[in-house]
């Protein structure tokens, strides 16, 4: 009996749509998901804010206990080793090489002739396998590709150490039929594919991705990507409700946790919806889009709806306040949800400032546990503890509470850089809730950790005054 290996890319393709905008909570509950699934593989977004990205893959790496975390590696070496140093905190890291192998994608996208990009697959294929065991080659557009140079390009990144490789029908050209078919042709044509995991990546753009994967699991192939949430890909709840019923006429086997499909399905999908809730200016009882745009013309009725429909209680004060800050901020660039909750959190409640940052000190690696170390100063006093987490940011926030004696939870954590280069300002919005109401703080430096720290100690700061004064 054959074992298929599913490999997850709805982190992937959350972050290649661009009008998903996951926060970093969400991101790490997505990932959570699932490897509880036992999921084998999960495919991150490329590295493309070093900061930002590496930050997010570090806390994911050592929370994973079943699943492969695959990183996509860009085209440099440069960019494979900045991959491989953020997931390697991951029980089972795998670097992926993905590069097109067809005359159209090889010209102009990548400016190289075939033979140079030859020159690429095996550079940057050997490389990755000499800093990582589990290296994956992803043949981007291949049905579309000349197919005496797409085995060559196969071969050449067997020969260079890829473990898995991946056919990509990019154009979303071909038929259950016609893909089933390809992929005995790779498996006669070299005969070292059938001893590696052959991966069929099969598109959506005919509505038959579903059928394609069933066809390419006939014809050979090991390994199926899926997602959930995204029309691109198969659907993951439906290729394994296929599984489940006929995975014995195809004499395979799995490891994902069916039964628990939907369940989880349905929790990613709230996350990955493209309504992600609805408008920021409709129903006060949705979430707010990221997507959906507050213009220069709103009033400070229409504003107020935002606030309610975001989950906050301001004061009429604070509301003015907010209403103000939106005018300035609407009259340059439109307003959506993340931008109105930068300006709840730097312009509503303002208080005067119970703790303090003194100094922190973290430590997180591939072979230790995340640790903090933590100083904070109240009034005279200096409070510091030593915490454990699940990355260095859980560790950070569990080392605070340790301080303080409480636990407040998390509601969302995002980050984002503002500015760019090494030397680029993070920009970090920590969400607390407190005795079911809402409470923000807003944290900047050059570091992402610090500005993670300063956030979760100004919403902090505005609980404590909350609690002491009113």
């Amino acid at each position: 009996m054959k074992k298929i290996t599913i490999a997850d890319a709805t982190l992937r393709e959350c972050a290649r749509k661009g009008d998903i905008a996951l926060s970093f909570k969400e991101k790490i509950e997505i990932a959570k998901l699932l490897d509880k699934l036992n999921i084998d593989v999960i495919e991150a977004a490329p590295v493309t804010d070093e900061k930002i990205d590496t930050l997010v893959l570090r806390t994911i790496s050592p929370l994973l206990m079943n699943s492969i975390l695959s990183c996509p590696v860009g085209s440099t070496v440069e960019e494979a080793d900045r991959a491989m140093k953020s997931i390697s905190g991951a029980k089972k890291p795998r670097l992926l090489v993905s590069l097109p192998v067809s005359a159209v994608q090889m010209e102009y996208f990548s400016h190289k002739k075939p033979a140079q990009m030859l020159e690429l697959i095996a550079t940057l294929t050997a490389h990755c396998a000499s800093i990582c065991s589990d290296v994956e080659f992803a043949a981007v557009d291949a049905t579309r590709a000349d197919k005496a140079y797409l085995f060559e390009a196969i071969k050449t990144a067997i020969e260079n150490g890829a473990k898995t490789v991946t056919v990509c029908d990019t154009a979303g050209a071909l038929l259950p039929s016609e893909f089933a078919t390809l992929i005995e042709e790779i498996c006669e044509a070299v005969p070292a594919a059938k001893e590696v995991n052959l991966c069929a990546e099969c598109s959506n753009a005919l509505d038959m991705a579903n059928a394609c994967v069933f066809a390419c699991i006939g014809a050979g192939a090991t390994q199926i990507k899926t997602c959930i949430g995204s029309e691109a890909l198969p659907n993951l709840e439906h290729v394994m409700k296929a599984l489940q019923v006929k995975g014995h006429t195809l004499d395979v086997s799995y490891g994902v946790n069916s039964m628990a499909i939907n369940h989880s399905a349905n929790q990613i999908l709230r996350m990955t919806s493209e309504t992600h809730g609805g408008s920021v200016l409709g129903n006060a009882a949705s979430t707010v889009s990221a997507n959906v745009l507050l213009d220069d013309t709103a009033d400070i009725a229409k504003v107020s709806k935002a606030i309610v429909t975001l989950g906050y209680e301001l004061s009429e004060d604070d509301t003015s306040k907010v209403f103000e800050a939106f005018k300035n901020v609407s009259a340059k660039k439109q307003v959506g949800a993340k931008e109105l909750d930068a300006l709840i959190a730097t312009v509503a409640h303002q208080v005067p400032p119970t703790y303090r940052v003194q100094s922190y000190v973290l430590n997180s690696g591939n072979l230790i546990s995340s640790t903090a170390n933590i100083v904070l100063e109240k009034g005279s006093r200096t409070l510091k503890a030593v915490g454990m987490g699940d990355g260095p940011v859980d560790a950070a926030f569990r080392t605070i509470e340790q301080i303080i004696g409480h636990h407040y939870e998390l509601d969302d954590f995002q980050i984002q850089s503002v500015t760019e280069g090494r030397e680029a300002m993070g920009e970090a919005l920590v969400k607390l809730r407190s005795n079911g109401k809402l409470y923000s703080g807003k944290g900047i430096s050059t570091d992402i950790i610090g500005a993670s720290i300063i956030a979760y100690v100004n919403a902090l700061n505005k609980i404590v005054y909350e609690e002491e004064n009113v």
